[in-house]
């Protein structure tokens, strides 16, 4: 049921250019890096709506640039890990990570393991907690990356929570992901905002884009939780 309402999609991507004008009123950016990751089977066009958004609002927004997204097989992390730093080292500043789906499971990764070079940690639609078959592209994931969703190492990996102020925009709508393991468990720096969206229109909701202008509009070292009201 929920996989089939993965149709409203087309109406998110739709809403966007609608909204645009409403989004342009959202706390504005204070010029820091940003690295989008895309989700499963996706690539840096699917980012694009929400790079250019980050740019208009004063970000300086970067594609993974590693093609299709095909899991943490290979060379893809020890890659991503070194993007990060790149880009730390060019700007001289911390970089933000977005994560649509596995994308955002991904930035959890690099987040934990780059306390020093990440910002904050925001992932859209991603399972943050271990478990094999949480997700209708189970089987797409063990296809492509040559994982198996039990394995332990994989799960070790779920396990790693950035320890900068992290979080997870869900929807209990969504029709790949199943939003329970969604929520991340509570921690000072760790919070949870559910949206409306489908799984695929998910970057390109407005409601998810502003709230992730709120979060990454939050002053260095004086992060707070987010406030719902900033969405009415």
């Amino acid at each position: 049921m929920l996989l089939a309402l993965e149709s409203r999609a087309v109406f998110e991507w739709a809403s966007l250019a609608l909204a645009w004008r409403w989004l342009k009123r959202a706390p504005r950016g204070d010029g820091h890096p940003v690295l989008v990751l895309p989700g499963l089977v996706a690539g840096d066009a699917s980012t694009w709506p929400l790079r250019k958004y980050l740019e208009e609002l004063g970000y300086v927004p970067y594609p993974w640039q590693l093609g299709v997204n095909f899991g943490p097989r290979g060379e893809t992390l020890p890659k991503l890990l070194a993007r990060v730093r790149r880009i730390e080292r060019k700007h001289g500043r911390k970089v933000s990570l977005i994560g649509w789906s596995l994308g955002g499971a991904m930035a959890r990764g690099l987040g934990a393991n780059l306390p020093d070079s990440v910002r904050n940690v925001i992932t859209l639609g991603s399972p943050v907690q271990p478990h094999p078959r949480a997700t209708n592209a189970w089987k797409v994931f063990e296809a492509v990356s040559g994982w198996r969703t039990d394995d332990p190492e994989l799960h070790q990996m779920a396990r790693q929570h950035p320890q900068m102020p992290f979080t997870s925009i869900f929807s209990k709508g969504d029709g790949i992901v199943s939003w329970k393991v969604s929520v991340a468990p509570e921690a000072p720096l760790s919070e949870n905002i559910e949206i409306a969206a489908s799984h695929l229109g998910m970057g390109v909701n407005p409601m998810v884009l502003w709230a992730i202008a709120d979060r990454l509009a939050q002053p260095e070292g004086a992060w707070k939780p987010f406030d719902r009201e900033g969405l009415l």
